[in-house]
């Protein structure tokens, strides 16, 4: 199987890349993301590659990076999610970002993506909840908090500072980023004003 490609970029299609190896051209698909992000035409270029192998069709899929690659893989064990839907993910979201919304269960990002619906969205941050804190340094306690807001068992002064800040028109993963950045620094017995008032200061950086 291949597993990288350097080479000279040859020419783009629509959604891939002809890289020529040495004299060999192969066709390479890649996210939107990744593309912008190649150089061009007469420069090299260097992909983590993934070999889709069928009986009537080879296919070679590209990324920047063999972070961008295991979560392309790891997308596809979704139910629902092959590897078209799993391109347009990552086209849509940085490697980061898609390890951030997973573990904060944040479905409207994942929804962002073209021909992801609120479903496969759901599906994509629940299964891959637990796998999701390799791949990401989000803050361990944003996580624990957004659970617990979510199950109702964080204090009710969190609820309360979390839903206010919901209602100005904040998401509701980063509403539970900030109240948890406002707890740590004002201590678990802080009022629902001081929570939102400390929130609000975290959303203004």
């Amino acid at each position: 199987m291949i597993g990288k490609l350097n080479g000279t970029i040859d020419s783009y299609g629509e959604d891939f890349v002809i890289l020529d190896v040495h004299g060999v051209g192969y066709q390479v698909h890649c996210s939107a993301r990744t593309l912008q992000a190649l150089p061009a035409v007469g420069e090299a270029a260097t992909l983590s590659i993934e070999t889709h192998v069928r009986e009537d069709l080879i296919r070679l899929y590209g990324f920047a990076s063999d972070v961008e690659r295991e979560w392309f893989r790891l997308l596809q064990t979704v139910q629902g999610v092959g590897a078209k839907v799993a391109l347009a993910v990552l086209g849509t979201l940085k490697p980061a970002e898609l390890a951030n919304a997973i573990a904060l269960r944040d479905r409207a990002a994942v929804s962002r993506t073209p021909g992801v619906g609120p479903k496969v969205a759901e599906r994509i941050v629940t299964e891959l909840k637990d796998k999701a804190p390799a791949f990401t340094d989000v803050d361990p306690a944003v996580i624990r908090l957004t659970g617990e807001v979510e199950d109702r068992r964080a204090p009710q002064p969190v609820r309360d500072a979390v839903s206010a800040l919901v209602n100005l028109g904040y998401g509701q993963p980063q509403a539970a980023a900030a109240i948890a950045a406002a707890t740590r620094s004002a201590g678990e017995g802080a009022d629902t004003p001081s929570l939102i008032r400390l929130g609000l200061k975290e959303l203004s950086k």
